[in-house]
């Protein structure tokens, strides 16, 4: 009899019993959060049958396993076996041991509290149900609305001591100040640091929220909490039961929090993860770009011994600078979407909320339970074939020129409709493979590879996804859409990735491969047919020329005709060629009315993935378009940045440019624009790493860190932080101990040469010769 308990999974836990395993997940529902045991369970993976007196041999003086032959196959046809235990110790165990025997395993490292849900096809929601009295969970459609809370803690230049949280959830906003207790509208009062943490503890409780955001939130502001709870002897309980936040690290900088009942999401990683880029991550730089408003402290320094000197004198000012940073962080999230971005992507893939990455899990998550029922198990960890060199995406040799009327036709999700055309699937190629030995027809692909004409899984999981998508699109759910999209493409990427269990370069092969045939073809044919040159070709993109004679209106015009002729010809030959149906979608994207390709430096030839163009927006409008030049770089200066934007817009709207590059230089050299004149890099790696290479940016970082030294402070700058400086008489200078003056010839050599060089001898200038009497006289 089923209960009436139906939600959205937010948290997972397995921990080993007397009866075995138990899982237990944390749903939100209706209702509030449920947490749901599922009792008595035994982990699985599996190994070749042929294995098995190996394996009994190897695991004698282990107990908690048994085995089972199965109806099962790997992907190479042979016979498997299933493993079990009744617990996670046992498990790890089995494993080191046949690890350290060098027999093979399959499917291991799936957890058993995610290969519940998995098997189940459990994404989208959940219902408990008792059946023989035994609780277990079935799929179900639930819609989850999460309750958001966003903090942010201020605290002593060392991080010794926390000063104030502040908070906000729905309406409620608070903000928790270590000081003598007293009446306050904004601030409330508490007596010592430990108090602090008992009573925002307490509100969390309170308020129970499904999900804690923040800035950096689990490498600063939960490590910090961590840290000082431990310190105080203070329990940090923040999740849903009676157990302590636990926070911790893994890889390079990475970071994690653990809550049983809430999920923590950090505002830099779940925008990175959402595909937003920007040249810096700092939440004053991303609220200006997205919010137009940010912090009232921006540079580093002066921040930290603002923050103590508003402690000191003006708590107010403290308070609403600490509630100012959470109130950015929640419209951050909103204005983004982000919360509905992950709640899509578990609905489509079953990954938690809170999972960084994930690509190969969530390819798991879709593939695996219809691999099993198909009658196979996955292969060995990357197990298939290697060695061949196979390229990215096929970017073609360009044309460099300044041009009028250049189209740009682009291939919707190229490589997901190649996966669904040429039926490239991991059981495919196993099944196509055979299918050719027996002499039936199969779908040819690259590197020896053939597919099953009628068998194959991952078209279908993208058709599905595609259907998907088109209807959010239509619908207006710009996060969805965004969500699905970056699943279909994450397709191809864990089939061309080695931490992918269905590695094989006959598969990523075909698809690349493919692609290049593709727009190698696509570009021929717009030769043939139309009498259009194509200039350049991009992975999905060709860049097509009409010739200078049309006006924007009539090359505009041109676009969506062209693209239909196109997929009417590919469907066409995909018929006679493979007696396939094109799932190939050539769209028409934009039209330039005017389109720099420029020259790689130092050279004649053309370059790539770098580009700019005035774009045709209809109704006299138009947008000035950088593609990998100076302008959308992040490790370049606002001064080149500026200079690129208005040195273009002049010459692609055929006016005179030799007054604007005479003025930006001589406003340089007389120390006007000295505030655009800053670089931003970040640091790729840790200070001490540098040795023998050492960057300005890592110089300047350097002498930021020792200054912060001398202070007997904590420095500000760790690996992926951003390093602010400008190059001086002395060399790099860190922005905020700058002593030297400004080397003007540098910026003049390595921010506006290069710039103008681009593009002015496409038009019959050169930038020394419009300079030369300037420059001479310093």
């Amino acid at each position: 009899m089923a209960n009436s308990v139906i939600g959205f999974p937010l948290t997972r836990h397995q921990r080993d019993t007397a009866q075995g395993i138990e899982l237990s997940y944390w749903l939100v529902t209706d209702q509030g959060a449920k947490c749901i045991t599922i009792s008595d369970q035994e982990a699985v993976f599996f190994v070749r049958q042929q294995d098995l007196e190996q394996i009994q041999t190897a695991l004698h003086k282990i107990s908690a396993w048994r085995y089972q032959s199965l109806a099962l196959k790997n992907l190479r046809n042979e016979p498997v076996a299933a493993i079990y235990t009744t617990s996670l110790s046992a498990l790890s165990s089995v494993i080191d041991r046949l690890r350290e025997q060098g027999i093979a395993m399959m499917e291991e490292d799936i957890r058993p509290v995610d290969r519940y849900l998995m098997e189940r096809f459990i994404y989208a929601g959940a219902q408990w149900v008792t059946l023989d009295q035994k609780s277990r969970l079935i799929p179900a459609d639930y819609h989850p609305k999460l309750q958001v809370l966003s903090f942010d803690i201020e605290t002593t230049l060392r991080a010794d001591r926390i000063l104030s949280i502040a908070y906000q959830c729905g309406r409620s906003t608070q903000v928790l100040m270590v000081g003598e207790e007293r009446e306050d509208p904004v601030i409330r009062y508490c007596a010592d640091e430990a108090r602090l943490l008992k009573q925002f503890m307490a509100d969390v409780q309170y308020l129970d929220p499904d999900v804690l955001i923040g800035w950096n939130v689990i490498g600063f502001d939960l490590k910090v909490l961590q840290q000082r709870s431990e310190a105080l002897g203070v329990r940090l309980m923040l999740g849903r039961d009676q157990q302590p936040l636990k926070v911790g690290s893994y890889g390079t900088n990475r970071h994690y929090a653990r809550l049983t009942g809430r999920v923590v999401l950090d505002g830099i990683d779940s925008l990175k993860g959402a595909t937003w880029h920007f040249e810096r991550y700092s939440l004053e730089f991303v609220a200006q770009a997205l919010l137009n408003r940010g912090k009232a402290i921006d540079s580093v320094a002066d921040r930290g011994a603002s923050i103590q000197c508003m402690y000191a004198n003006d708590q107010q000012a403290l308070a609403h600078y600490n509630l100012e940073d959470c109130r950015l962080v929640t419209e951050i999230f909103e204005k983004t979407g982000l919360i509905d971005y992950y709640i899509e992507r578990t609905r489509l893939t079953g990954l938690a909320l809170d999972k960084v990455g994930g690509s190969a899990q969530a390819f798991d998550n879709m593939y695996l339970p219809a691999l099993h029922r198909a009658g196979y198990v996955a292969p060995e960890y990357a197990s298939g074939e290697t060695g061949a060199h196979v390229p990215g995406g096929h970017v073609m040799n360009s044309q460099p020129g300044l041009y009028r009327n250049v189209l740009v036709l682009d291939f919707k999700s190229l490589y997901p409709s190649i996966i669904r055309t040429f039926q490239i699937d991991p059981l495919g190629l196993t099944l196509g493979l055979a299918a050719k030995q027996q002499g039936e027809s199969t779908v040819p692909g690259y590197l020896g590879a053939e597919f099953n004409r009628q068998q194959a899984i991952l078209p279908d999981i993208i058709e599905r996804l595609w259907v998907a998508r088109d209807q959010a699109k239509r619908a207006g759910h710009q996060a969805v859409s965004q969500a699905i999209k970056i699943q279909m493409n994450a397709c191809y990427g864990v089939l061309g990735s080695n931490v992918c269990r269905f590695y094989d370069q006959r598969l990523s092969a075909s698809i690349t491969f493919r692609g290049q045939q593709i727009l190698t073809e696509t570009a021929a044919q717009i030769e043939a047919e139309f009498g259009y040159q194509v200039i350049y070709g991009d992975t999905d993109s060709v860049f097509v020329w009409l010739g200078d004679d049309l006006t924007a209106k009539e090359a505009d015009a041109v676009g969506p005709t062209l693209a239909t002729r196109l997929n009417e010809w590919w469907q066409q030959k995909l018929l006679e060629d493979y007696a396939l149906s094109s799932a190939l979608e050539l769209q028409y994207e934009t039209c330039y009315r005017r389109f720099l390709m420029p020259r790689m430096r130092d050279s004649e030839l053309g370059s790539k993935k770098r580009y700019a163009g005035l774009r045709w927006l209809g109704n006299a409008q138009e947008q000035l378009i950088f593609k990998g030049l100076e302008n959308v770089r992040s490790d370049w200066t606002r001064l080149a940045k500026d200079f690129q934007q208005d040195l273009y817009a002049q010459i692609f709207n055929d006016q005179p440019c030799e007054g604007l590059i005479k003025q930006r230089v001589d406003a340089l050299l007389a120390g006007k624009l000295d505030d655009q004149l800053v670089y931003h890099r970040r640091l790729r790696r840790p200070l001490h790493s540098y040795q023998r290479n050492v960057p300005p940016h890592v110089r300047a970082a350097r002498q930021l860190s020792d200054h912060y030294q001398q202070q007997k402070l904590l420095s500000p700058l760790h690996q992926g932080d951003t390093v602010a400086y400008v190059m001086t008489t002395q060399g790099p200078e860190a922005v905020e101990l700058r002593h030297s003056p400004i080397d003007y010839q540098h910026y003049i050599e390595k921010q506006l040469l290069p710039v103008a060089d681009s593009i002015l001898p496409f038009v019959g200038l050169t930038f020394e010769g419009l300079t030369r009497p300037q420059l001479s006289l310093f």
